[in-house]
């Protein structure tokens, strides 16, 4: 699978991509173009973490889910094994 930026410039050339470069230092200027793209960094980085912790607690709840149900299902069966008439030998 092919990664987000690959997608959206797959039909540009080397022209068109210096053009649409060209144009964005002229409407930023050479001073604001780092800044924009470290802001820019960190929100992605940002976005990551959240994604990454929501996917955490999905797994904990889906965890906690999964556990409750085994501990009914283990005391259900005991309670069955504790109603059957027991063999003596």
């Amino acid at each position: 699978m092919q990664s987000l930026p690959l997608l959206l410039f797959s039909g540009l050339g080397w022209p068109e991509i210096l053009i649409i470069l060209l144009i964005v230092l002229l409407l930023f200027g050479a001073k604001r173009i780092p800044e924009i793209a470290r802001s820019l960094g960190q929100g992605m980085k940002e976005f990551k973490k959240g994604i990454k912790e929501i996917g955490h607690d999905l797994e904990e709840e889906e965890g906690k889910k999964r556990g409750s149900s085994r501990s009914t299902e283990s005391q259900e069966k005991a309670k069955k094994e504790k109603s059957l008439p027991r063999e003596e030998a």
